[in-house]
């Protein structure tokens, strides 16, 4: 029975010894609070679809290290956002800015749903204007009833 709980026990202080290290913090609070306005308008270059504020992968806390360092340093929002873009380009911006190059992103989709609510509207106005026309011709409608008649005779 000692002999199990000794197991136990090292098994305990094992877990505790992988505790990962706590978050840094800002000695500052308006520093803090300065870092998680600018960090929710940029995106984790990580998991792509979570904020830098809310992403937990490594390279996030050393973008929110940086950022912190550059608020202490001085720098304004639009500066620290500025240095951003300039090393990992646009796309570390939730809201990229609308230029020439990312028109594709910004106007794409819409440009497709368009042209899907184009194509749709034709084909049902083809529909509409040959009500009569019939789906199978005369032969294919003879191999289709053969067919039909094969079936019921295999029954």
């Amino acid at each position: 029975m000692k002999y199990w709980l000794s197991i136990l026990l090292a098994l305990l202080s094992a877990l505790t010894s992988y505790a990962g290290e706590a978050v840094d913090l800002a000695e500052d609070p308006v520093v803090e609070q300065r870092l998680i306005v600018i960090a929710e308008d940029l995106r984790c270059l990580v998991c792509q679809n979570e904020s830098l504020a809310g992403s937990r992968a490594e390279l996030a806390m050393d973008l929110r290290r940086e950022v912190r360092t550059l608020i202490k340093a001085g720098k304004s929002d639009p500066e620290i956002k500025e240095f951003l873009v300039s090393r990992y380009g646009d796309f570390v911006l939730y809201r990229p800015p609308v230029k020439p190059v990312t028109w594709l992103l910004w106007f794409g989709p819409l440009v497709l749903l368009l042209g899907a609510i184009w194509a749709l509207v034709g084909i049902i106005r083809r529909a509409q204007n040959n009500p009569d026309k019939p789906v199978l011709d005369s032969a294919q409608r003879a191999k289709a009833q053969a067919l039909l008649q094969k079936t019921d005779s295999s029954k």
